[in-house]
């Protein structure tokens, strides 16, 4: 059990922040991309029935729902303190959440509500949606919403199909759908017939909310969620893979296992065959204040999710030789892309391959004080611009800006 003093000793000792070991996720029904940085003899150590591993997870205290060979502690991030042993951020988190997040937060939420990854397909995903509260909570998960946004850095290969299927084609009908379901069991079901592909654009983004089908290209994917795994895949074969039923069905209660008309009924309608989809959903970045200011100031800083009150992000470049201290509303988790430099008292860097169980430098978490405070961010380089995601939980007040009334 952790106790509170070892939580504030650790938090202390890096400045108020938490360094976190990479925490990795295998998919059975997708092939890994190979561009996570993930030593290629280790795609597959979670065992290759359990399918190859093309998901990075962060800041998480969220299980992942893998079936039922899923590992106790798959999906949850782990701190590795300056001293004494590693434990679970969402121990931290269910121990003394008012330290990480603010007792404001914790009065609010009850806890650290995101979920945050880089996803890494060869090829896409098949058409599906995730649940919206209402029939979430049927099952006891949360619905959920997500972001997009393709981290140029990841992204200099980018894969078979870099492209997105969302929504479905105006004029398409809950019969044409019917119809797919029906087909189930024949191959492939023909669903992408009635959906608009996008090209995926590096340094761009999408806002997905429940409801809304979608089939996510191969472009690596930055993806700032609502912390739930709940799913439902309505494309019964992909690049010549079969997708099973019970992939449309796990998180629908077993009565309406088979009831096509429930199944459709968890689709937003309105919001699939929006004809403006585009317009209603892609995010482009937005500057979080002037561009010259922050650009004297040896920095730039960009919104690159917002718009939601669940979750925000920004992408921070720190110029070359320059030393910034950055204020933020709320805590906050990091995945650092490009560089290497210094996060108050943590050294931080981008590695170029990981092994399994091998721990980085390129993951912190930063509690709310000491992002309220600023966080004293250097750039050792002298030639390459350090860059970091920074994902925020649900109620940023920086945020609030941007949300979408």
């Amino acid at each position: 059990m952790l106790k509170r003093t070892s939580l504030e000793e650790a938090v202390n000792a890096g400045g108020g922040i938490l360094r976190l070991a990479p925490c990795w996720v295998p998919r059975s029904f997708m092939i890994p991309g190979r561009r996570l940085k993930l030593h290629p003899d280790d795609l597959y150590a979670f065992g290759g029935h359990r399918g190859g591993i093309n998901e990075r997870w962060f800041s998480s205290t969220t299980k992942a729902s893998n079936g039922p060979d899923t590992l106790p502690d798959e999906g949850l991030s782990y701190v590795n303190p300056q001293r004494g042993d590693a434990f679970l951020l969402k121990e931290a988190v269910e121990t003394a959440g008012d330290v990480l997040l603010g007792s404001d937060v914790m009065n609010r939420e009850g806890g650290w509500n995101l979920l945050c990854k880089f996803f890494d397909n060869m090829g896409p995903i098949p058409h599906h949606m995730h649940q919206t509260e209402e029939f979430a909570k049927l099952v006891g998960q949360k619905g959920k919403p997500e972001a997009y946004y393709f981290p140029p850095q990841y992204n200099q290969i980018q894969n078979n199909f870099p492209h997105t299927y969302m929504g479905l084609e105006p004029g398409t009908t809950k019969d044409d759908i019917r119809r797919c379901l029906e087909r189930w069991n024949q191959g492939d079901n023909g669903i992408l017939a009635y959906a608009r592909a996008y090209r995926l654009v590096p340094g761009e983004g999408w806002q997905i909310n429940p409801g809304i089908l979608h089939a996510p290209g191969s472009l690596v994917t930055y993806e700032p969620q609502v912390n739930s795994d709940v799913f439902a895949m309505f494309q019964s074969e992909v690049e010549g893979r079969i997708v099973g039923w019970d992939l449309l069905t796990k998180d629908v209660k077993p009565e309406f296992s088979k009831d096509i008309d429930y199944l459709i009924s968890m689709l937003d309608w309105d919001a699939n065959v929006n004809p403006e989809f585009a317009r209603s959903n892609k995010t482009l970045p937005r500057a979080v204040r002037a561009e010259q200011e922050m650009e004297d100031g040896g920095y730039r800083e960009v919104w690159v999710t917002y718009g939601t009150k669940f979750y925000s992000a920004k992408e921070l470049t720190v110029l070359p030789k320059q030393t910034v201290t950055i204020k933020d509303a709320a805590a906050y988790g990091v995945i650092v892309t490009q560089g290497h430099g210094r996060m108050n008292k943590l050294t931080i860097s981008t590695p170029s391959m990981i092994r399994f169980g091998q721990m980085t430098e390129d993951e912190v978490f930063v509690t709310a004080s000491a992002a309220k405070e600023g966080i004293v961010i250097e750039n050792m380089s002298s030639t390459d611009p350090l860059v970091m995601l920074k994902h925020f939980g649900p109620g940023n007040p920086d945020a609030e800006p941007l949300s979408k009334k």
